[in-house]
């Protein structure tokens, strides 16, 4: 996967796609660096645990290909949650997660709790669909990294500022 020897994996929403305006955006930034970018594709795919599992063999098939490189591991929402839940898996570098779906009613048990990667998070104060405090509790609970902006759960008016933390994200692991 990685020509440069730094990959970054995208995991979209439920309701978002690969190359949504935020991942390219941030795929952008990436390639900026010097950082492979890959997006997967979960369209279709409601199950969080297949999406998981997605995730997992697409990294391995990529790994398989010739990378050795622990991936950085970007996702949002639903995204944010299959990154986390991965990521002692495929021994993720490091996590940038946007308003992930930890602690939601009925599933609170399936939070990822064995995330060993350096993790922050971006989330919106008027998230009316996944609480802000999720993103509190779980950030105080793995001293993660947490910025919280005047948006909501889709952050899209926040793009230029999501960019900003992702390229100091980025830099500050080189």
């Amino acid at each position: 996967m990685s020509k440069s020897g730094k990959s970054v994996v995208f995991s979209h929403g439920k309701e978002s796609g690969p190359w949504g305006s935020k991942i390219t955006a941030m795929a952008e930034v990436a390639r900026g660096l010097d950082f492979d970018v890959l997006s997967v594709d979960y369209r279709g795919m409601d199950d969080p645990a297949a999406r998981v599992h997605t995730l997992i063999q697409t990294i391995a098939g990529q790994t398989a290909l010739g990378s050795r490189v622990a991936p950085i591991l970007v996702g949002s929402s639903m995204g944010g949650y299959v990154s986390a839940a991965a990521a002692a898996k495929v021994g993720a570098r490091a996590l940038f997660l946007l308003a992930p779906a930890f602690y939601m009613p009925g599933f609170e048990q399936y939070t990822p709790q064995d995330v060993p990667a350096p993790t922050t998070i971006v989330h919106g104060w008027h998230d009316d669909i996944v609480p802000v405090e999720n993103s509190v509790r779980w950030a105080r609970e793995h001293r993660a990294t947490l910025h919280v902006l005047d948006s909501n759960h889709r952050l899209e008016d926040q793009i230029d500022a999501i960019c900003i933390l992702l390229r100091e994200f980025l830099r500050g692991l080189s």
